[in-house]
């Protein structure tokens, strides 16, 4: 594949001709000045309003990709090898997870990982510039709401903004899981963990003498009550990151021990399934932000970081220890839920958000498709303990750091720097 980046070019003329008129016009009649300098200052004026028309504003550095970007679709496209990639921290970085951190567990072929680069069709994706970003973001805060997928995109994000301000020091108030202030910026960053987002909770099984057995029960689910983690958040940060999906499964909430769905404190009948509860918990959810979230939030919802699992799940021996990317004509192969596999889920749980997201003001940031390509990007075997995968099997879920989710920062920094230029105002 070649990529071509068309390049750019125009100007505009200069007001020579006009003063050189003034200057060779022959003497006029004194009462006839004053009305010659008033036309004079109205052509000047005409002329400097043209030319700022035609020039770029310099709040924030834009290159013509960044101009362009927002008419092409950043989601789709391919990956392409470029050896002169680097990784912009390393694993010294304070807010990395040590299962996360692949250079310093010595996973194999690490740089070759990391020297890919999407490249959307028709434009090209600008790496993020960590020093401004952080002065576009000054006095601002930045909130990630979901599962242990968006807490690797929050250990990316806070590694790459690091790099701006070594001063950053970690950060956890507000209910938050983990996070990071930026002191020179005034920044904040943060991530709430809410693996389901609506309040859940262990309820175990009563006997008629009104005994508790512990070993047997059912997760209560309140549909209608956001997590206690992040319900009250509203009015902090001026951009969020919702995601879920990855705890809807029978292996964390099996048929013996299964999610209740509970609306108004009582039980819903029918009872739903875990497709339809998810439905109904994504649904008020999304009801809970419209209310109570100030509109000026910028809200994204991310759709899901698909899994690479070969020869079996992560409890049958399932591995990921690849060392190049899946061809596009794989994909389907792999992901289409028509095809059974064990990666589907990813697909499933897209179209159930999509639809519900559908006539809000929350941004779908679609990270499925150009993560479907990187098998070779995981952890697999390489987490940090020698017992791990005995224990948990391979990580062939989370994604190795520097890596992948290092692309949807470059992703998100450019939809909040477009949503800040844009015609829609700012944050």
């Amino acid at each position: 594949m070649i990529f071509v980046k068309p390049s750019q070019c125009g100007g505009f003329g200069s007001g020579n001709e006009l003063n050189s008129s003034i200057r060779m016009s022959p003497k006029l009649p004194s009462h006839l000045i004053p009305s010659l300098i008033f036309l004079t200052l109205v052509s000047l004026y005409f002329l400097s309003s043209l030319l700022s028309l035609h020039t770029p504003s310099s709040s924030y550095s834009s290159s013509s990709s960044s101009t362009s970007i927002s008419k092409c679709n950043l989601y789709r496209g391919n990956w392409v090898f470029d050896p002169d990639r680097t990784p912009l921290y390393d694993d010294t970085c304070p807010f990395h997870r040590n299962a996360w951190n692949c250079i310093r567990n010595q996973r194999q072929n690490l740089s070759f990982i990391n020297s890919w680069k999407w490249v959307p069709r028709g434009c090209d994706l600008p790496r993020i510039d960590p020093f401004r970003f952080l002065g576009l973001m000054r006095n601002k805060n930045v909130g990630f709401v979901g599962d242990s997928l968006n807490e690797n995109f929050l250990a990316s994000f806070l590694c790459i903004l690091r790099v701006a301000d070594k001063g950053a020091r970690k950060w956890k108030k507000k209910g938050a899981w983990r996070g990071a202030y930026f002191p020179k910026f005034n920044v904040t960053v943060g991530y709430h963990r809410a693996v389901l987002l609506s309040k859940y909770q262990w309820q175990p099984k009563k006997s008629e003498a009104g005994v508790e057995d512990p070993s047997e029960g059912i997760y209560r689910v309140d549909v209608d009550v956001p997590a206690d983690d992040w319900a009250k958040i509203a009015g902090f940060y001026d951009v969020l990151v919702f995601n879920t999906g990855h705890w809807w499964n029978y292996d964390k909430f099996p048929k013996e021990k299964p999610l209740i769905f509970y609306k108004g404190g009582q039980p819903i009948f029918p009872r739903l399934g875990m497709s339809d509860g998810l439905k109904v918990v994504i649904s008020n959810t999304i009801a809970y932000i419209q209310k109570e979230f100030p509109g000026n939030t910028l809200k994204f919802w991310r759709l899901q970081s698909p899994r690479h699992f070969y020869g079996g799940d992560w409890n049958q021996n399932g591995s990921c220890l690849f060392n190049k990317l899946l061809e596009e004509n794989e994909l389907d192969l792999w992901f289409e839920p028509g095809n059974n596999g064990v990666n589907k889920e990813a697909r499933q749980m897209n179209f159930v958000i999509e639809e519900a997201l559908r006539g809000t003001d929350i941004q779908l940031l679609d990270v499925t498709h150009l993560s479907e390509f990187r098998a070779d990007a995981h952890p697999a075997i390489w987490l940090g303990r020698k017992d791990a995968v005995a224990i948990w099997g391979q990580d062939c879920m989370h994604w190795c750091l520097p890596g992948v989710p290092d692309t949807w920062v470059d992703i998100l920094s450019q939809l909040i720097h477009d949503h800040r230029f844009g015609r829609n105002g700012g944050i």
